[in-house]
């Protein structure tokens, strides 16, 4: 161990032991200060033990650090100071479902003919039911010059408006239209509750988004664009998957969320 890296760690432990020495004398429990700042407990332990290379993004790390110095009312900008939060990078994953360019233009396009298709069954036949003009001359229509029965008028004249009321009235067109299909929700969004350092991995292997978004920021992607995720505040993060929740407690770990995304849209935690 060089002697910078000797000094930040002594630095770490040294905060650490400022933090947990004035817990104890506020009468808190690591319990207690996880329920009050909605923080894991495995966060504060690391916290008070200055192992903070195990959290994460250096900016999540001082976000923890402050958030908990503020709650015991103590300064811990010094240490901040003199150490240099270093984090150990995730490990770089080769996604092993990837889907040809070619091949995932040719499924849009597959999809967007089948809508077509679907359209013009229902709609052709609904317009040539309602278009009088082909419906064959059959409509049911009287002549206005027939005269009415009269005293010692002939049996045909006097027949020939008794047998044309006598014609059943033309029905009606009913037309039934079904709904034309809804278009589908964004396979994956991110909805900002709180700040939180986001990472997204096409699958390429190129960066779509590295940056720390703010509280109410949303991100959507559409299918077979993401590969990885990483959220470094998944508590702060509700993800939605084609329009419903999940449940990122599989993909935690310090409260912060990795996962891959399959070109069926599948999520899988990422092997440390």
């Amino acid at each position: 161990m060089t002697d910078s890296n000797r000094i930040q760690t002594q630095s770490a432990l040294d905060c650490g032991i400022v933090l947990r020495e004035a817990r104890e004398q506020a009468g808190l429990e690591l319990q207690e200060v996880s329920q009050r700042l909605k923080m894991p407990l495995k966060v504060l332990q690391a916290l008070e033990q200055g192992q903070w290379g195990l959290l994460g993004a250096p900016v999540f790390v001082r976000g923890q650090l402050r958030s908990y110095a503020r709650l015991l009312k103590i300064d811990v900008e010094p240490f901040l100071q003199r150490v240099e939060l270093e984090t150990t990078p995730p490990p770089e994953l080769v996604s092993h479902s990837h889907t040809p360019r070619f091949q995932r233009v040719f499924e849009s396009m597959a999809r967007r003919a089948v809508y077509i298709v679907i359209t013009a069954a229902i709609a052709v036949p609904v317009w040539l039911a309602t278009r009088p003009h082909l419906n064959g001359g059959d409509g049911q229509t009287a002549s206005l010059d027939v005269p009415s029965a009269l005293p010692g008028a002939s049996g045909d004249a006097a027949a020939s408006p008794a047998t044309a009321s006598s014609r059943p009235p033309a029905k009606p067109y009913v037309a039934s239209i079904a709904p034309l299909p809804r278009p589908s929700a964004p396979a994956l969004r991110l909805r900002l509750t709180g700040d939180s350092w986001v990472r997204i991995t096409a699958p390429d292997g190129s960066t779509l988004e590295q940056s720390l978004l703010k509280a109410g920021e949303e991100r959507s992607y559409a299918g077979g664009q993401v590969a990885r995720v990483v959220l470094g505040n998944a508590g702060a993060v509700e993800v939605q998957q084609s329009g419903s929740t999940v449940d990122l407690t599989p993909y935690r770990r310090a409260n912060v969320a990795r996962f891959t995304v399959s070109s069926e849209g599948s999520l899988a935690p990422v092997a440390d």
